[in-house]
């Protein structure tokens, strides 16, 4: 599709774009503020209507073989890279990310369908596989591993197709079919992923795509009781509620929830090794990460000498239209977002925190959700801005004097999805990698993530994990077959037992 205008009202269902119920919703660019075109708005009629379609297509689906999903799977990469320059604009118009990332994004989303391609075609060697028995001469084990079923999916916005790529494509080399539900507020590139599976050769129905509304779409997948389970990324308000429709029914769930990241500095840092890797973690993706290490931990020996510089380099920062390759900052997804992070930029103010640079909308923008990057000193660990998800480019800082008490205050949170710590001492790093109690611990950086490496929080940061085998498996049941081989009577009932 050559505009996003041309998706008007449309989800794609059973192979084929159709028309959505309900009144379309706006795309709007969030560096404008102008309307762009619109996008489908599914009722709960139409998404059971997908499940329906993915129901039907499970059979044949979940019995093709790992290598001929493979083939599938890797078409769709080849396809995505193709039109990575089409998707990178349409992701960046969308959501307002640097149109850099979203072209690090497109790349990322295309090797992920080949990653989970190989793993699919290595299952098929996985079948049958024997196992371990302490009476080889009785008995025979061995494992199958089964598609789960129909797979509801429901995606935020502020990595639109790479969110949704990190459950689509292991559960299609699962041999699950799915129904997708990405965020009403960024849905341009995964309407794309249906053409791209049409020429891919993905059979009709395997791949469905539901865009609208959490209470109607997204509910209309949580409730249904032809979903097998659900992988959710998104808040954690939301997630709570999407496992409580799944414990209902004892359904499997999957959630990739909050955060509130901590980076730890320790005095042996390097200042500019240290400024950088501050920065990207916390205003990459304009500071909409659920991984931000938007808590800045830092010893007091240096905490001068690297504020004086992350003020200095973070004016220098150059926030602009998206669409210019050089940008390294863009606005907020949109109004109801940059509402929400100045009220957390005022909140800070309120309480007594002391803005060292930014706090303010840029001045330099008459439209467009632009808010500059925002460092806060003089916070407390009671303080709103230091204990809530901004889910915005504002890093609040604190000083320590001791290693136990870095870990201390790293760990006071709820949330435990990423953390890092940085220091020239590997056997500091090493303890206080071992301390942290976060699903992901960066040393020396903040942010990195592989599609090989799993991906995934602690406490109120979800359930399960994305990527690596472990976001494969997840779509995996495992079967135990166990054969009786010996020619003996088993002898309990009718003859005497030799047990």
């Amino acid at each position: 599709m050559s505009s996003p205008v041309a998706f008007n009202n449309t989800m794609f269902v059973n192979g084929r774009y159709v028309p959505a119920s309900l009144e379309p919703l706006p795309v709007i660019n969030p560096a404008s503020e102008e309307k762009i075109g619109t996008i489908g708005n599914s009722s709960a009629t139409d998404v059971n209507g997908a499940i329906a379609a993915a129901r039907k297509a499970f059979p044949s689906w979940s019995e093709t073989s790992g290598a001929d999903r493979a083939k599938i799977l890797r078409k769709m990469s080849e396809g995505l890279s193709k039109r990575k320059p089409s998707l990178a604009k349409f992701e960046t118009m969308d959501m307002g990310k640097p149109i850099a990332e979203s072209e690090w994004d497109m790349d990322d989303v295309a090797d992920a369908f080949k990653y989970y391609a190989d793993l699919a075609e290595e299952l098929d060697s996985r079948q049958g596989s024997a196992v371990d028995c302490p009476m080889p001469e009785s008995f025979g084990v061995r494992m199958r591993y089964e598609s789960v079923g129909v797979i509801g999916i429901i995606t935020p916005w502020n990595y639109p197709l790479l969110m949704a790529t990190w459950k689509v494509a292991p559960a299609l080399a699962a041999g699950c079919t799915v129904v997708l539900k990405p965020s009403e507020h960024a849905s341009l590139t995964c309407m794309e992923l249906g053409e791209i599976a049409n020429e891919a050769g993905l059979p009709a129905g395997v791949l469905n795509i539901t865009p609208g509304l959490g209470p109607e779409a997204g509910n209309a997948l949580c409730v249904s009781e032809d979903v097998d389970a659900m992988a959710f990324t998104g808040s954690t308000a939301t997630g709570t509620y999407v496992m409580t429709c799944a414990a209902k029914q004892i359904k499997n769930v999957s959630l990739e929830l909050g955060g509130k990241g901590a980076l730890i500095v320790f005095d042996d840092v390097e200042v500019d090794k240290a400024v950088e890797w501050i920065m990207f973690g916390v205003f990459w993706t304009n500071g909409q990460i659920c991984s931000s290490t938007s808590r800045l931990l830092i010893h007091e020996k240096i905490a001068d000498k690297v504020l004086k510089r992350l003020k200095e380099v973070t004016e220098q920062i150059k926030q602009t239209d998206p669409m210019e390759a050089d940008a390294r900052m863009g606005p907020v997804v949109n109004k109801l977002q940059y509402d929400k992070v100045m009220g957390y930029i005022q909140k800070g103010k309120d309480e007594g925190a002391t803005v060292l640079t930014g706090g303010k909308r840029n001045p330099k923008f008459s439209k467009g959700y632009y808010i500059e990057p925002t460092v806060f000193v003089d916070v407390k660990e009671d303080m709103t801005i230091w204990k809530e998800e901004i889910f915005g480019p504002v890093l609040s800082v604190r000083t320590f004097s001791t290693e136990e008490q870095a870990v201390r205050e790293a760990n006071d949170s709820p949330y435990g999805l990423g953390a890092a710590v940085m220091s020239n001492d590997k056997q500091r790093c090493d303890r206080v990698s071992k301390a942290l109690r976060f699903g992901i611990v960066w040393v020396n950086c903040s942010q990195p993530c592989f599609v090989t490496a799993p991906w995934g929080g602690l406490k109120k940061s979800g359930i399960g994990r994305d990527l690596g085998r472990y976001g494969f498996d997840r779509f995996l049941e495992p079967k135990q077959i166990t054969s009786y081989t010996s020619s003996d009577p088993w002898g309990w009932f009718i003859q005497s037992s030799k047990l």
